[in-house]
């Protein structure tokens, strides 16, 4: 699994698009949003300023992108190419081959979300202790594992063709409905009421909490364990349909 893990991580690193889209790319964004901000000013309804509150959205965003954009299309091709068809022929176990390929992508979002906290550290002074630093760091990763288990179940899910849209409408859905974009206070009721049950909206009130330094709400918890449970389990349970019909 260890091999997989490393093949996995050396394959991406030399896709300079994907470099782009999932280092570079949420930075700037944050730059374009947050760059000409009042950095003492309270959002109305979030009790924080725009700069800091766009960091925990864009370092989300990020992590989001490579987790999830990067493993599906990915999967789907390989199942075309035949590569897991070979890897079949191997010892690794197919719960071996779900957990690398959600390990893999969780460590590939790593780089996005310290690049945005680098960033908006030195421009926008955005100042918290430092461990509030580390939690926030450790929080935002750790949060990437659900949508990787995502990206893995996407990718058996539909065909190499087939996964590109379904996986967009996916990523920018959970994007702007989890107020990755934009606070969720500035959407109806209806639709807030709606968003407080997408993991994404979860995983970015976990970040926020800590910025805040107060204690994760149980609900923002409980929803991102039962999607990765959802994820994972429907992962594994897809890549086990899949050997079937090999």
């Amino acid at each position: 699994m260890n091999s997989l893990i490393k093949l996995e991580l050396v394959r991406a690193l030399r896709n300079r698009k994907f470099l782009f889209f999932t280092v570079i790319h949420p930075s700037v964004l944050f730059l374009l949003i947050a760059g000409n901000a009042d950095s003492h000013t309270e959002l109305d309804g979030t009790g924080l300023t725009l700069p800091t509150y766009m960091m925990v959205s864009m370092a989300s965003f990020g992590a989001l992108t490579a987790t999830l954009m990067g493993n599906s299309e990915r999967i789907a091709k390989e199942r075309e190419s035949g590569w897991v068809r070979q890897l079949r022929l191997t010892p690794l176990p197919g719960r071996g081959y779900v957990l690398a390929k959600t390990a893999g992508a969780a460590v590939l979002s790593l780089p996005s979300i310290v690049i945005v906290f680098a960033v908006a550290a030195a421009v926008k002074d955005v100042r918290l202790d430092a461990w509030q630093w580390l939690a926030l760091g450790g929080a935002v990763w750790a949060g990437s594992l659900v949508f990787a288990a995502l990206g893995v179940a996407l990718g058996y899910l539909a065909t190499g063709d087939a996964v590109r849209p379904i996986t967009m409408i996916v990523y920018f859905g959970m994007s702007m409905l989890g107020g990755l974009w934009m606070p969720t206070t500035t959407f109806p009721r209806w639709l807030q009421d709606i968003a407080r049950w997408l993991p994404t909206h979860a995983y970015a009130a976990l970040g926020r909490a800590i910025e805040q330094s107060r204690a994760p709400h149980a609900q923002d918890i409980a929803v991102l364990v039962a999607s990765f449970v959802l994820f994972a389990g429907g992962a594994a349970w897809l890549y086990r349909k899949d050997t079937l019909k090999a």
